[in-house]
């Protein structure tokens, strides 16, 4: 472990001053939080004064990306630093984009997680939330590098009534109660969706304890505001803001997360944490595209579950006292593929070499340095196995696409050009201007081709893809007879 060997060497030296302990790290990843939910990114309706402190003490990233508009894929991304695509994670036969209950598929155990990297360099690691990275015994938390798992296996609306309204669609008819787990155990059934943001907050809070003088990470996958039309809070939280439900959970994140910030500074650990909240996709938005009901992503154009940047461009704040330079903004792309091998720098630890990564180490970014600019050549937009829009630099084209049912431009039936906004100075992209630009259209055709051959493309195969794990005969997650 590289730090614990620094810390041999200068006590074998007698040097005055030991090396810096490597940082704690926080990943908070909310679920389907819009663009514009919150405060700091242009919310006039939902209160978050502690993400403003967090964004007045810290960093703003502006344009901050996932790799899907939906969960399983988006979270698979961020524990690999891959495309979901490169690990098998963007769809199956069974299940569609997102693992179900009772799914034969998960992330590969051979996969290497941020979790793995991280432990291996001394962390203490956890995950208090939401996995849906596979339910089976070979695929959860504790099989890919967290020391513990506290949270629910999928997300919260797959639950047994919504499995019997399936019927034999989907293996509908064996989803179990809704099972919150402690590591590999169903310790309650059916969960209280309810409490979940209080009940992970409070684990949350005594892992800080617990660890206080180790370096620790905590990946706290929140499970609000949620895929369903009504977004749960506890009682406390019922009722107390100007947006029914959606905004009451809204507002219990931002509490949730001023308890771990507070905590961090009463013990005297925050300027030794590095705190990262985002989201893991756009708010998939009511029918009418301005009633905030189910969020915002606004400016931003389009909404979750998509390809539009609505969907994939999410909130981002990264604060770490004394390191990253407060009330700063940074600009530049960047995203969750980023993280792994960031992190592993950050902890001392070199990112895997005996695999295709996607991301890249962003330090300069996140501290603010001058004149730091992306390392992303080319960033990439599926739609399950289908790629629909590439980026580069503020260019965004959408390729001309043969089936474009879930498309945010493209309609069915019609002609399909290529479109090209230019995502920085037209915001909502409302302006195509492909005729305009012919040689920067050639030029991201000729990046999509090449993630084609590499990560693939709608029936083509891609050179450099890894396969999901996948079990014989799945089980549900159920509270054990003893229990």
């Amino acid at each position: 472990m590289v730090h614990i060997a620094a810390l041999l060497a200068w006590a074998s030296c007698g040097l005055a001053d030991p090396p810096p302990r490597p940082p704690n790290v926080i990943v908070v990843f909310c679920d389907n939080l819009g663009y514009g939910d919150i405060e700091p990114f242009g919310s006039t309706l939902h209160r978050t004064p502690h993400l403003n402190r967090m964004a007045r003490q810290g960093r703003k990233f502006t344009h901050f990306y996932v790799t899907a508009g939906v969960c399983t894929p988006s979270r698979a991304s961020l524990l690999t630093g891959c495309y979901a695509q490169r690990v098998g994670m963007h769809e199956n036969p069974r299940d569609g984009h997102v693992l179900r209950p009772v799914s034969p598929y998960g992330l590969h155990p051979d996969e290497v997680t941020l979790a793995e990297v991280l432990r291996s360099q001394g962390y203490a690691t956890a995950i208090v939330g939401k996995w849906h990275l596979g339910d089976q015994p070979e695929f959860l938390p504790t099989r890919q590098g967290f020391d513990t798992f506290f949270g629910i296996p999928y997300s919260d609306d797959m639950t047994q009534e919504a499995g019997q309204r399936l019927g034999d669609r989907l293996d509908g008819a064996r989803w179990p109660p809704l099972p919150l787990m402690e590591n590999d155990q169903v310790v309650e059934a059916p969960a209280g969706r309810d409490l979940l943001t209080r009940r992970y907050t409070e684990r949350v809070l005594q892992l800080i304890e617990q660890h206080r003088d180790r370096p620790f990470f905590i990946y706290m996958p929140q499970a609000m505001p949620g895929s369903t039309p009504r977004p749960f809070a506890s009682p406390e939280f019922q009722g107390r803001s100007r947006n029914g439900p959606w905004g009451d959970s809204v507002e219990e994140l931002d509490w949730s997360l001023g308890q771990v910030l507070d905590k961090l500074v009463e013990l005297q650990l925050d300027r030794r944490t590095l705190v990262i909240w985002t989201s893991d996709n756009g708010a998939p938005l009511a029918a009418d595209p301005n009633d905030p009901r189910r969020g915002s992503n606004r400016p931003l154009h389009g909404r979750g579950y998509t390809t539009a940047e609505g969907a994939f461009r999410v909130p981002a704040l990264m604060w770490w006292p004394g390191r990253i330079p407060a009330g700063t903004t940074c600009d530049e792309l960047c995203s969750t593929l980023d993280l792994l091998p960031t992190l592993a720098w950050l902890a001392g630890a070199a990112p895997p070499t005996d695999r295709r990564l996607d991301g890249h180490d962003i330090r300069p970014l996140i501290l603010g340095e001058p004149g730091a600019k992306t390392p992303c050549r080319a960033f990439y937009y599926y739609d399950r196995a289908q790629l629909q829009a590439v980026r580069s630099g503020p260019w965004k084209l959408f390729l001309p696409v043969a089936d474009a049912a879930r498309h945010p431009h493209y309609r069915p039936g019609q002609p399909h050009k290529p479109l090209l906004f230019n995502v920085v100075t037209d915001v909502g992209s409302e302006r195509n201007v492909a005729d305009q630009h012919p040689e920067i259209v050639q030029r991201l055709m000729q990046l999509a081709e090449a993630a084609r051959r590499d990560l693939g493309d709608a029936g083509r195969p891609g050179r450099n893809q890894r396969p999901a794990g996948r079990v014989g005969d799945p089980r549900p997650q159920v509270l054990s007879e003893s229990r």
